[in-house]
């Protein structure tokens, strides 16, 4: 697959995201009240847990790479400006040649069939009127289906930090300059498909001490706040179950932890104990399809939301860097809407993303009213979609017990 050049751009770097750990469990009837990090055992330290305190940047002294300076010490990640758009926008390309088009219409046969599998399909329908019925009249609406896809592609990067794996090197400034967000190539993935790849910056790692352990591999225990017991699991934390003393707390409403066995201290997750972690850029690239779609008013009593269910036959595509706006299609709605998609879509992501390709199509949705007499009775029902499904309020025969 051919790689899309996108150019070296200088783009100035981004802040980081906050992290919160989880809640401390609190404290139940029974339960031994939350001690106080400074009488934790040795000098473990606790996670930062309170959401509402943000935490810093992992790693503020470690800066200077040319085009990341702003990330250090702020909050919240933002997406990288992309390259500028090689070419004109959509109102300056020609518009397509689509001057014939042909609208497709259902035969009776087709409609009598749709209904007898619509009939088939319940098992209290009868199949009389189907086989009896006077078509009297068909009504096709010409309902489409316009879309348009907008391929993107953007790019964020953030600092992040992971634990450190035996003979590991490291890929630092020392190597050389770090390339900027947009001077690596990622391959991206099939058109129109949603994918989502993250890899590091080129040197832009570093050792460091953990910040979660400050180096020493091991913290409170989250579980039971570094008391080493936790509420009982039997009578949850009463102390009486059934009625009587509990006889796995023996009435303490406690029990040892086992997720520190009563040591107070856990492995901490960010160093995997071993006290350091490697510090680096990451990049996010994310490649999205974005779509707009519309159906006309069809002015008929047909629910619109019904054709989410089927397909329709393309009778337009049209696929494109920037595709231009439709302007001699024989329904003046579906051109507004193409005009409407295609300069929202423009001015929505080329600030924010690099447009890839876009694609619009027009469907026809095959939407007939079928109206017929059965019985002296006057009925009707919609066929709709390549599915040929059937959509009836008034079907005459409801029961098969009945069927004359």
């Amino acid at each position: 697959m051919e790689v899309p050049n996108y150019g070296m751009m200088v783009q100035p770097g981004y802040p980081i995201n906050t992290v919160g750990a989880n809640p401390m469990m609190p404290s139940g009837p029974n339960y031994p009240p939350a001690m106080n990090p400074a009488m934790a055992p040795g000098f473990y330290p606790s996670v930062n847990t309170n959401p509402l305190v943000p935490q810093t940047a992992p790693y503020p002294q470690f800066s200077g790479i040319p085009g990341y300076e702003g990330m250090e010490g702020e909050g919240g990640g933002k997406f990288l400006p992309p390259p500028p758009v090689v070419g004109p926008g959509p109102d300056s390309l020609p518009t397509p040649s689509n001057k014939d088009w042909t609208i497709p219409s259902i035969s009776q046969e087709t409609a009598k069939k749709a209904l007898l599998d619509y009939v088939n399909g319940h098992c209290c329908y009868g199949t009389s009127p189907v086989e009896q019925m006077e078509i009297q009249q068909m009504k096709p609406f010409n309902t489409y289906r316009y879309r348009l896809e907008t391929f993107t592609e953007s790019r964020s990067c953030e600092w992040t930090t992971k634990p450190l794996t035996t003979n590991e090197k490291l890929d630092g400034p020392s190597n050389g300059p770090a390339p900027q967000p947009w001077e690596i190539i990622m391959e991206p993935p099939a058109l129109f498909h949603d994918e989502i790849k993250k890899q590091p910056i080129p040197h832009t790692s570093s050792k460091k001490e953990c910040e979660e352990c400050h180096g020493k591999g091991k913290i409170i225990c989250q579980k039971c706040n570094g008391n080493g017991r936790v509420k009982c699991g039997h009578c949850n934390g009463s102390g009486r179950s059934s009625g009587e003393q509990c006889s796995h707390c023996n009435g303490s409403g406690s029990e040892g932890c086992n997720g520190c066995n009563q040591t107070n201290v856990q492995t901490c997750p960010g160093c995997t104990g071993k006290g350091q972690v490697i510090s680096y850029i990451e990049l996010t690239v994310t490649w999205k399809n974005n779509l707009y779609e519309f159906i006309p008013d069809h002015h008929s009593e047909f629910p619109t939301d019904l054709f989410k269910k089927v397909t329709g036959d393309k009778i337009f595509v049209d696929e494109q860097l920037l595709v231009p706006p439709l302007v001699n299609f024989p329904e003046a709605s579906i051109n507004q809407a193409s005009q409407t998609a295609v300069q929202q879509h423009y001015s929505q992501f080329i600030s924010s993303c690099r447009i890839l390709k876009q694609k619009q199509s027009i469907e026809w949705l095959p939407l007939t009213k079928v109206e017929y007499n059965w019985k002296e009775k006057s009925c009707s029902y919609f066929v709709y979609g390549r599915e040929n499904l059937v959509e009836t309020k008034d079907y005459p025969s409801t029961c098969c017990c009945v069927i004359l």
